[in-house]
């Protein structure tokens, strides 16, 4: 019989933790939720005294002083979207990353390029 020790551990998964846990219960960002393409960057800045970061936002934190998205994070940190979500709209709210604007995305060509250029080829 196991033991409850070994019932809550997977021996290729390590502890289990769900979700709810790791987002204290909250099943939706506070504010609105990002989209999942979102560009986001760490702003550089620390979190300030009475902010306590937990593991997994850490880890975000880290990976968002490259620029990346939602989606992104989700698939390297192999955490659910709506809690990669949740924790990432807390890292905003605390200031300590912030969305890439388009304008600051000079490897991404203007729309309103891409639209002049659709208009000519339908006219060839």
């Amino acid at each position: 019989m196991e033991t409850p020790k070994e019932r809550w551990i997977g021996r290729d998964a390590g502890p289990v933790v769900r979700p709810y846990a790791v987002t204290r219960g909250r099943t939706r960002p506070i504010g609105p939720a990002m989209d999942i393409v979102t560009i986001l960057v760490a702003t550089g800045r620390t979190p300030a005294d009475r902010v306590w970061l937990s593991r997994e936002q850490r880890r975000l934190l880290e990976l968002c002083r490259q620029p990346s998205t939602p989606a992104d994070l989700a698939s390297e940190t192999d955490l659910p979207l709506q809690v990669v979500q949740i924790l990432l709209a807390d890292l905003h709210q605390y200031g300590l990353i912030e969305e890439k604007r388009q304008s600051e995305q000079p490897d991404r060509p203007d729309p309103r390029i891409l639209m002049r250029v659709l208009d000519e080829l339908r006219r060839l």
